[in-house]
């Protein structure tokens, strides 16, 4: 209130010092101006936190990088998997191109498939993390968690997916 007088007397070329009958008014909370907001879709939260997921599985996989020997596992062709294989890497690119997916399919596709789409593959996803932080490194179980956090609210905006009146 304070300001926005000090203000109205600059535009009218007053001046700025104070005169005695400047009122301090507590601003009642009923009065208060309300900050602007607009309701999200759930299309684009799905995409949001598909993309979020995306950036944690990138990053935890690139920090994996700097874990004592880590290299030298790759260097000599061993993985969690097994031996190092076009099969296995083929297997590990398909588990990656669906959530790499999910962010465009979640915009596009109908919304009773989307909806049954995203409740399946955030709770296989929330599995394959549950699986996978095991006995990792902090920093990979701390990302793992955000991950397991975040496909979970991929299952609970899809199950929760408003239904349009019937017209």
């Amino acid at each position: 209130m304070i300001a926005r007088r000090i203000c109205e007397r600059a535009a009218r070329g007053e001046g700025s010092e104070f005169s005695g009958n400047l009122k301090i008014e507590m601003m009642d909370k009923r009065n208060a101006p309300a900050f602007e907001d607009i309701k999200v879709h759930v299309r684009f939260k799905l995409f949001a936190l598909w993309s979020s997921v995306m950036f944690f599985y990138i990053y935890g996989d690139y920090f994996e990088l700097y874990e004592t020997g880590k290299l030298q596992e790759i260097i000599s062709e061993k993985m969690a998997f097994g031996a190092v294989s076009q099969g296995v890497l083929l297997w590990m690119a398909a588990v990656m191109v669906v959530p790499s997916l999910m962010p465009f399919l979640s915009l596009v596709l109908p919304a009773g498939v989307n909806r049954w789409v995203n409740i399946v593959l955030g709770a296989v996803y929330s599995v394959i993390m549950i699986l996978a932080i095991r006995g990792g490194w902090h920093f990979y179980i701390l990302f793992g968690l955000i991950e397991i956090a975040l496909t979970v609210l991929i299952v609970c905006y899809a199950w929760t997916w408003p239904k349009q009146p019937i017209r």
